[in-house]
């Protein structure tokens, strides 16, 4: 695949997953690939991945996964490994799908570490960096009691209302990932081991007030990771920086990303 149209399906196995590419295809500049939140989709990203393009000249590629916005749903309930499957199955085929050639992976809370397994679990030259924001390598109490009071809201308010303007089947986009998250099985989930086998520069963006997740998964960064860790926690931010601090975010993203690939003002990138 040479050029991507500007929205669309892939078909990734049995799903068709629906995608946005903003600015020039893979063929004809690096690609910053986006990965959605555990209640995320390509459309919940807002207008963060065209400012992004815009601040870097890459092409900007976000999509939704099974069982998110107008993607394929997902049988439930979903397996505790489901963001293990994510990295080792769905997203080398997807990367190759696109004709991925260089760029970056940006990753918030679930797509964080779906980034983080794939990048070290495949030495792909054609990554050059990950960004994470508000990543998990560990489960913490203070995310099970979070996504347990999330569950209640969503039963309760109308947070399942306000879901379902992103997601064509809410309940399966929801209960995928809280009962997942619920599972008592999952309180043994631990990615940290990939830390240690990326081979790229990493960039960790962190809320400071994130009722998701502390200052312990940057810690585990940091510890486990030999490849350069750049940390920016942003202040008055929770657990999606990206909306709630877009400016500093952005800010940060863009620095990186634009040391990383080398994207001078106004370029259109090179392919590698």
């Amino acid at each position: 695949m040479t050029t991507l149209p500007p929205t669309g399906f892939l078909t990734i196995g049995t799903a068709n997953l629906e995608y946005r590419m903003i600015g020039p295809s893979p063929a004809d500049a690096p690609t910053i690939v986006m990965l959605h939140e555990g209640l995320g989709s390509a459309g919940l990203w807002g207008d963060f991945p065209d400012k992004l393009q815009a601040a870097t000249g890459a092409g900007v590629f976000a999509y939704s996964r099974s069982g998110y916005g107008a993607s394929t749903p997902t049988k439930l309930p979903r397996p505790v490994d489901y963001m293990h499957t994510e990295a080792l199955d769905v997203l080398p085929k997807l990367l190759t799908q696109i004709g991925f050639r260089r760029g970056l992976l940006v990753g918030h809370s679930d797509g964080a570490s779906i980034a983080a397994i794939y990048a070290g679990s495949h030495q792909d030259h054609r990554v050059e960096g990950v960004v994470m924001i508000a990543p998990h390598f560990i489960v913490e109490d203070i995310s099970v009691a979070s996504i347990a009071k999330i569950k209640t809201a969503y039963e309760t308010s109308d947070l399942k209302a306000k879901l379902a303007r992103w997601h064509q089947d809410v309940d399966n986009a929801f209960y995928g990932w809280n009962g997942a998250w619920l599972d008592p099985a999952f309180r043994n989930w631990d990615i940290s081991e990939y830390l240690a086998y990326i081979r790229v520069p990493v960039a960790i963006l962190q809320g400071a007030d994130d009722q998701y997740g502390t200052m312990r998964q940057i810690e585990i960064a940091q510890e486990e990771c030999y490849c350069p860790v750049d940390v920016t926690v942003i202040p008055g931010a929770g657990h999606q920086p990206h909306r709630e601090a877009p400016g500093a975010t952005l800010d940060a993203v863009q620095e990186f990303a634009n040391a990383v690939l080398r994207v001078d003002d106004g370029s259109q990138g090179r392919a590698a």
